[in-house]
């Protein structure tokens, strides 16, 4: 795998673990209504459901987010959605090669992707959940997040150029 994308992928699915670390369970399940009464939890679901999702579809060489499956031990028990998250990085670095994207819109159609690509588009979803989980941390918790958590790289680049 690109070192460009390995790094990066497993940079955020380690601040996700930081986080996860430094919460309560109750902070983890608690709904936030500026997140449309949404907790962390669930928020945190949603980002590891896409890789594995992901992970699914390169054994089988079709992914489907929409017909992801949704488990609620993830976003009620933060454990095991760090120890999901340890799995994920375990097992991320693959090797590209050519899948299917399929989607449910009002009807089933299906187009060419790769790992790669889908791993790319999982890292950006995944900074985007992270943004809101920012929003989340800062209302219900005194957790310090890095300057950087939930920014998106191109973002992070930008700055750093304005800076210059």
């Amino acid at each position: 795998m690109s070192q460009q994308i390995g790094q990066p992928a497993t940079a955020l699915i380690y601040q996700l673990i930081t986080l996860l670390e430094n919460l309560s369970d109750e902070q983890y399940v608690r709904k936030i209504s500026l997140l449309s009464k949404a907790s962390l939890g669930q928020h945190t679901r949603h980002i590891i459901e896409f890789f594995l999702e992901l992970e699914k579809g390169y054994n089988t060489g079709i992914v489907n987010y929409d017909s992801r499956e949704r488990d609620r031990v993830i976003e009620t028990k933060r454990h095991f959605a760090i120890e999901t998250l340890l799995y994920i990085n375990a097992g991320i670095e693959k090797p590209d090669k050519l899948m299917a994207l399929k989607t449910d819109y009002e009807s089933e159609n299906s187009i060419s992707t790769s790992y790669h690509r889908e791993l790319l588009y999982a890292m950006e979803h995944t900074v985007h959940h992270m943004a809101l989980l920012r929003i989340g941390v800062g209302i219900i918790s005194n957790v310090v997040l890095p300057e950087n958590f939930g920014v998106a790289a191109s973002t992070i680049k930008y700055r750093n150029q304005c800076a210059q």
